[in-house]
């Protein structure tokens, strides 16, 4: 009995200690296996420290490789509290070249942590600042590199750029949409401390930050600084409340240059109330547009054979009455006896309720839908407004009227933009966008590159062909003739838009628009401006806007290479306008017979010789009377 017990008791024990071990192994498996990773990390960080070195943010150039947003190099302070001694002397120290409170700067230098970033007094500090901080040779202050964006243009640009914050990270435009593609991998130093933080003298670990992407932009800074020049021009001559000026390529949706006011520098945002950074008026602002939506009307009737341009007429009498409402041509007496065409030249409210009549307000609501109106178009920034149109089922014979001119909807830029790009390339509606291609940071490779992206096909080549047509007349011989360029093809359409507050309309406050093309037969850029109640000068926008839109024009011809040529229309002169004349060719033609035929004209000689080798400008270009034409003798 006392032997069996003995030996009972003895495999018991074993079992204990064959249960024990093999609990020993495994767990010493789970810390050494599984677990080591982990363990490990947290063991290096009890004696491992880092400093931070911060990552340089992706460059953002214009279509043609110039810099829009860069990067300065900077110093930013941190702290290791263990490591320094006498942390009154140096929180003083400090606290006088930062210009800042010493009870915090004490809390800082105090702070029961491995590393103590000095927020925000120490960051992004100036040569001068790190150089003070420098030479006090405290043990446990460190100056480290930091990444601080620069915008070179400054207020060039600022909504679509948008601005970063003090931590590198986009806050609004560009900036924010692509912040996880512009925004990089910080690197550090690690180093070695014992267990008072006091740094150990073995090899340190250089982590090399990774820059982020670079963007390349569709926008061509020549037409944007166009724009910008003549945004500041109008400000300074009529004050409008707003202004603002778009381009965009129609067969592609690339956008050229987008430009508002007010708008802010993005080195300084810090200076500008939410308001002014955050309203990107181009996708932003809503309103209504005023008679640059009758090419809505237009296109949509040409499209559905509806009226015949040459052979239907219209008699406006000044006024059209529609279910007890009277709508007024902006021509007292009105036009008289016109084509439809004229109509178009003429920016008639009467006969473009015509067209909509003939349309229906089922027709013409889905062709408005089809041009993308009353959804965002999708640009790559965020804040981009819907519009208003109206229900169907709420829309009776004098919301269709007005409708049809542009007034009683709400449209945003970007999307007459978007539209009238889709009447007059063809039919192609196309997504607006901003971001081309994305770039490695070291060798500038793409690595992604936009397509165009083509949302509906809404007309046909020949309707599209008909309103280009309609539309250069326009410039060429009707409201917008300010807009007119010698020897380039132009088409376009004024508008003048009266503004709503509280549901009723405003006396003398509108909004002056123009949107036009170039060149007409084949359109490479489309423009559209919007002026804001301006002051001091007549409310029409062929008068304020047109004239602007030409300038932003005459910029693209180099910038996009536009040749010219002497097969658009031929402006009809009234007697406020600078006349020009087609100069006939005389290369080929003896000196006098040259003088003789381009007598009225200031004539300058190169060369020698009796003989007309060449003429500049070309036969057939468009000279202002009493203009200089210049002969090659030979």
């Amino acid at each position: 009995m006392f032997f069996s017990d003995i030996h009972t008791r003895i495999r018991f024990f074993f079992l204990l200690i064959l249960c024990i071990s093999i609990i020993i192994v495994i767990r010493v498996f789970y810390i050494q296996v599984i677990e080591y990773d982990k363990l490990s990390v947290l063991a290096e960080s009890l004696w491992s420290r880092k400093l931070p070195i911060g990552a340089d943010r992706g460059e953002i150039y214009d279509r043609n490789g110039k810099v829009l947003a860069t990067n300065l190099t900077t110093t930013s302070l941190v702290v290791i509290p263990n490591q320094i001694e006498n942390k009154e002397e140096v929180a003083k120290a400090l606290s006088e070249i930062l210009h800042s409170d010493y009870e915090d700067m004490l809390a800082h230098v105090s702070k029961k942590t491995s590393i103590e970033r000095i927020h925000p007094e120490g960051r992004q500090l100036s040569y001068d600042i790190a150089s003070q901080i420098d030479e006090l040779g405290f043990d446990g202050v460190y100056l480290v590199k930091e990444s601080k964006r620069y915008y070179p243009y400054g207020n060039v640009l600022s909504h679509v750029l948008g601005y970063v914050g003090i931590d590198n990270q986009g806050l609004s435009g560009l900036e924010l949409t692509y912040d996880e593609y512009l925004t990089g991998k910080d690197g550090a130093i690690n180093y070695f401390s014992d267990g008072k933080g006091n740094r150990l003298e073995i090899s340190e670990v250089y982590e090399e930050p990774q820059d982020g992407m670079n963007l390349q932009l569709t926008i061509d800074l020549d037409i944007q600084l166009a724009a910008e020049r003549e945004l500041d021009n109008v400000m300074s001559k009529y004050t409008p409340e707003h202004a603002l000026i778009m381009a965009m390529d129609p067969d592609t949706g690339e956008i050229l240059a987008m430009a508002s006011r007010p708008n802010f520098d993005p080195n300084n945002y810090q200076d500008y109330d939410t308001e002014t950074i955050n309203r990107n008026l181009p996708i932003w602002m809503t309103y209504e547009p005023g008679s640059t939506f009758k090419i809505m009307t237009l296109t949509s009737s040409i499209e559905e054979k509806t009226v015949n341009l040459f052979e239907d007429t219209y008699y406006d009498s000044g006024s059209i009455h529609v279910e007890g409402a009277t709508i007024h041509c902006w021509k007292s007496g009105g036009h008289g006896a016109q084509t439809y065409l004229n109509v178009v030249e003429n920016s008639c409210n009467p006969g473009f309720v015509t067209l909509g009549q003939k349309l229906g307000t089922q027709t013409l609501m889905s062709y408005i839908t089809k041009f993308g109106f009353g959804e965002k178009t999708g640009i790559d920034l965020n804040g981009e407004s819907n519009g208003i149109l109206f229900s169907i089922d709420k829309m009776g014979p004098v919301e269709l009227a007005t409708t049809s001119f542009g007034q009683g909807i709400s449209v945003t830029p970007i999307q007459q933009v978007t539209a009238v790009s889709a009447a007059i390339n063809g039919g192609n509606l196309y997504q607006p966008f901003l971001v081309k291609e994305m770039l490695e940071p070291e060798t500038n490779t793409v690595v992604y590159s936009k397509e165009p992206n083509l949302r509906a096909n809404v007309i046909s080549e020949e309707t599209s062909s008909l309103v280009r047509f309609a539309l250069e007349s326009v410039v060429a011989n009707g409201s917008g003739r300010n807009a007119y360029i010698e020897n380039y093809r132009v088409g376009g359409k004024t508008g003048t838009a009266q503004k709503v507050q509280d549901g009723h309309y405003m006396d003398g406050n509108y909004i002056l628009s123009f949107i036009g093309f170039m060149p007409a037969d084949d359109p490479e850029i489309v423009v559209y401006v919007a002026v804001d109640h301006p002051v001091g000068v007549v409310q029409y926008g062929g008068t304020v806007a047109a004239p602007i839109a030409k300038s932003i024009l005459e910029a693209a011809i180099p910038a996009l290479d536009i040749k010219s040529s002497t097969e658009g229309m031929a402006k009809e002169y009234n007697w406020m306008d600078v006349k020009y004349h087609q100069i006939p060719d005389v290369t080929g033609k003896s000196l006098d017979e040259a003088k003789e035929i381009l007598r009225g004209y200031s004539l300058e000689y190169s060369g020698t010789g009796e003989t007309v080798l060449y003429q500049t400008p070309e036969a057939n270009s468009y000279v202002k009377e009493d203009g200089t034409i210049k002969l090659l003798l030979g």
